[in-house]
């Protein structure tokens, strides 16, 4: 944070204001997760950006087709990664802050644990298999290249900067 003198009745006072780094970094990360909330609110209706549901399912979940989530999830999941946009933005300053700051500040730090916990622990986070052991290995040959080289780096990026807002945010 930097800080800046205001002139008051009193006398000078120090108001705290979050710096254009951290406006940047909130900026950025509260955009991505709005993106990818968007992304998979169609999700919820079409395989887009691929062309099928089967190659949908091997590339961006790592199951077959008939494994998939269904519609309430992706759109549960959308307004998951909504919220946590709005908690990103408003405490970097980005987007207009509503309720106490502290919220704020343990909403931003709460996005950011939770991605980078699943960017380190991968997959197998957030789901398991039928019998209760993790699903990772379940997981397509393809997916867990994709993760390893996209998804989990994204997930540790975004949750870094995130966890970063929530520490030196407003």
């Amino acid at each position: 944070m930097t800080t800046a003198l205001a002139a008051g009745a009193r006398g000078p006072e120090v108001v705290r204001t979050a710096s254009g780094a951290i406006r940047v970094t909130g900026g950025a990360v509260s955009a991505a997760l709005a993106g990818i909330g968007g992304l998979h609110a169609v999700w919820a209706r079409s395989p887009w950006p691929l062309k099928t549901r089967a190659d949908f399912a091997d590339a961006v979940v790592g199951v077959g087709e008939e494994q998939l989530p269904g519609p309430a999830l992706c759109l549960g999941v959308a307004g998951l990664l909504g919220a946590a946009s709005y908690l990103v933005g408003a405490r970097a300053g980005v987007l207009p802050a509503t309720g106490p700051a502290w919220l704020r500040a343990v909403g931003a730090g709460t996005v950011g644990g939770v991605l980078v916990a699943r960017g380190l622990g991968g997959p197998a986070l957030a789901g398991r298999d039928r019998g209760g052991r993790r699903d990772r290995d379940e997981r397509s040959d393809r997916f867990r290249r994709l993760d390893r080289r996209y998804y989990s780096p994204l997930c540790v990026a975004l949750g870094a900067g995130a966890a970063v807002v929530a520490v030196r945010g407003r």
